[in-house]
C-alpha cells in the first residue's frame, strides 16, 4: 500500500492541497458509514437508541417522581453501555485503515517543500562525541552551504544551512569514520512526498515520521534531519493543521451520508 502513495498518484499532481484533503475527507466519511452499515447490527442500533430516548423523555415527564427519574437514569447507564458495545467493533475495524491512511497522506501534507535560493537547515545527531568531530558533509550539485557548521556538543549535534539553487530531489551524503550515509531533500513547488527525518533503529518512531529506509545499525549517526517548513491550510478565512480538518470535514460529510443512506450510528 505505501508503494501506491510514492507513485504521487495523478490526483495530487499540480492540485492545491486544501482540494486534497477535502477531496479525501468526503470520499473517507463515505467509506466510513458504509463500513459501519455493513459490519454494524443496525436494527440493535436502533432498539438502543429508541430505549434511550424513551428513557430520556421518562426523565422529563417525570421530574417530580424521584424514583422514576432515578431508575430512569440508571437505565440510560445501562443503554448507553449497550450503545456503546454495539458500535465498538465497527470503529475497531476502522481505526486500522485510518491511522495507516493518515501517516501516508502526512508524508505530502504534513510539511511544504524547500523552495530554491532559501536558506534551510539540515541536522545531524551522533552517538557520542568523538564522531560528531569526525562528522563531514557531501553536497551534490545544486545545493551548497550558506554558512559554516555549528556544532553543538551537549547534544552531539551538527547543524549545517544549506541552500538549493533549483528544484529537484537531491542526496545529501554524512560522512563518519569511514561510514557513509544520504539523506533525501526535496526542493519543489508542487505536492511532494516529504521525510523530515531519517532514524536508526525505532522502529515506531520511523513508521510515525520517516519516509525513508532506517540508518544501518552500524552507523554512529542516530538520526539525519531536515527542518521543512510545517504546512498550514486556508479554509474558511481560518488556517487548519491538514489532520484537523480532515477530521472536520469527514465527520461532517459522514454525518450527511448516513442521513441520506438511512444508515443507523
Amino acid at each position: 500500500m505505501s508503494a501506491f502513495f510514492k507513485l504521487r498518484v495523478l490526483v495530487f499532481c499540480g492540485l492545491n492541497p486544501l482540494w486534497v484533503v477535502l477531496g479525501v475527507s468526503l470520499i473517507v466519511g463515505l467509506l466510513m458509514v458504509l463500513v459501519f452499515r455493513y459490519t454494524s447490527d443496525q436494527k440493535a442500533i436502533a432498539r438502543a437508541k429508541d430505549r434511550l430516548k424513551a428513557h430520556l423523555l421518562a426523565v422529563r415527564l417525570f421530574q417530580d417522581q424521584l424514583t422514576v427519574v432515578l431508575r430512569a437514569y440508571g437505565e440510560i447507564v445501562l443503554g448507553t453501555g449497550s450503545y456503546l458495545r454495539l458500535t465498538f467493533t465497527p470503529l475497531l475495524i476502522a481505526i486500522l485503515p485510518m491511522t495507516f491512511l493518515i501517516i501516508q497522506l502526512d508524508r505530502y501534507l504534513g510539511w511544504t517543500p524547500l523552495q530554491p535560493m532559501h536558506s534551510f537547515l539540515l541536522e545531524t545527531q551522533a552517538n557520542t562525541l568523538e564522531s560528531l568531530e569526525q562528522i563531514e558533509l557531501r553536497l551534490p550539485d545544486g545545493l551548497t552551504a550558506s554558512a559554516p557548521p555549528v556544532h553543538i556538543p551537549k547534544e552531539k549535534l551538527v547543524v549545517w544551512r544549506l541552500e538549493a539553487r533549483h528544484a529537484g530531489e537531491y542526496d545529501v551524503g554524512i560522512e563518519v569514520g569511514g561510514q557513509s550515509v544520504d539523506k533525501q531533500v526535496v526542493v519543489s513547488s508542487t505536492l511532494e512526498r516529504i521525510s523530515p527525518v531519517k532514524l536508526r533503529g525505532s522502529l515506531w518512531q520511523r513508521m510515525l515520521s520517516s519516509a525513508e529506509p532506517a540508518l544501518p545499525d552500524s552507523s554512529v549517526i542516530q538520526s539525519i534531519s531536515v527542518y521543512y517548513p510545517h504546512r498550514s491550510i486556508r479554509f474558511l478565512g481560518m488556517e487548519w493543521n491538514w489532520i484537523v480538518l480532515f477530521f472536520v470535514v469527514s465527520l461532517v460529510s459522514g454525518f450527511i451520508f448516513k442521513s441520506a443512506l438511512g444508515i443507523q450510528i
